[in-house]
Parts: C-alpha cells; structure tokens; sequence
C-alpha cells in the first residue's frame, strides 16, 4: 500500500511539473494567504468528488503561503474567483466553446462553466 501512495505522489508531482530540491523534494510556488485560500476555495468547483480531492492535493502539493505572486492569473466572473489554469471537464471545456462563440471572453466563459456546470 505504502508503494503505491509513493508511486502516487510522483505522478502528481510529475504531472503538476514538480521539481527537485534539496530538503523537501518539491519546490513549491510562493503565493500570499488569501491567493492560497482562492485556490483550494476554487476547487469546490470541479464536478467531482474525486475531481475536488484532486484539486485540493495539487494546491497543497504546488503552492505554500509566502508572499503575493503578483504573477499569478487570479479572475473574478459573477462572484466567482480563481487563480491559475482551470482544469475544465469535456463539459466545461465544451460549454467555454459555445460561451465564446456568442461573444462572451474566453476567461469569462472559462470561470462561468467552470463553477456552473
């Protein structure tokens, strides 16, 4: 059981883009208090529970409290707020298709599908 929580972990790292660093063995990314709380807030949003327990893990895994990334893509859509890239279901990508497709913006779409699909 134990090799396979390891062998877990790894392939989120790998695919989170994760790297190396002496001491933790992951260098996360630097993000203020409330950046952190928008990011594991935004995941109550993904359409399933295993999709939401994902999400939160990436967050904890990736990011630690510091100070602001003021490059951090953080939005806000009818009270909605994010941070970062969106991992959109099929629906979700396919809702943001249609949304720009009658003239809404792309980063608009993307939130609005994203928290009401």
């Amino acid at each position: 059981m134990k090799k396979i929580a390891a062998v877990a972990g790894l392939v989120v790292v790998a695919a989170l883009g994760g790297t190396s660093a002496a001491g933790d063995g992951i260098d996360q990314h630097e993000v203020s208090q409330e950046q952190y709380q928008t990011l594991i807030g935004q995941c109550q949003y993904a359409n399933t529970a295993r999709a939401r327990t994902q999400c939160r893990e990436e967050v904890k895994v990736r990011y630690r409290i510091g100070k602001t990334d003021t490059s951090l893509d953080c939005r806000t859509f009818s009270g909605v707020t994010v941070c970062g890239t969106l991992r959109l279901s099929k629906a979700e990508r396919q809702c943001t298709e249609e949304s720009t497709e009658q003239g809404v913006s792309f980063r608009r779409a993307e939130v609005e599908c994203y928290a009401f699909s």
